[in-house]
């Protein structure tokens, strides 16, 4: 592998890590609905603002959701299609392998075997 295809997997392995975040996740889920300002999704996620607010900022940083004024309000979308095939696919995955996942020991939350 050369080292501009290890830098690639490098971030690739990144986007994933945030795609990993449960909160990140089901942020990103929400808005496959549409738009969303932050009340709706702690609403919908029952998180704090702050932390909602958190993610969303990461998630804009990373050019995975991007937003829009509305009044004092700001309106969230997922900023491209790519996002959206993306996790309609990871939904499809999930259901043809999600139960081998459930119970893979090697993912599992809060696995301490070190993989």
């Amino acid at each position: 592998m050369t080292v501009a295809q290890r830098s690639d997997v490098a971030v690739a392995a990144q986007l994933f890590r945030g795609f990993g975040d449960p909160t990140r996740l089901a942020i990103l889920t929400e808005l496959l609905a549409g738009d969303r300002r932050v009340v709706d999704l702690v609403e919908a996620l029952g998180c704090s603002q702050s932390n909602v607010s958190g993610h969303l900022a990461c998630l804009k940083e990373c050019g995975l959701v991007a937003d829009r004024p509305e009044g004092r309000a700001v309106r969230y979308r997922l900023a491209t299609p790519a996002v959206v095939d993306l996790l309609r696919q990871a939904e499809q995955l999930l259901a043809d392998v999600g139960q081998q996942v459930a119970l893979c020991d090697n993912y599992r939350t809060g696995a301490t075997n070190g993989r």
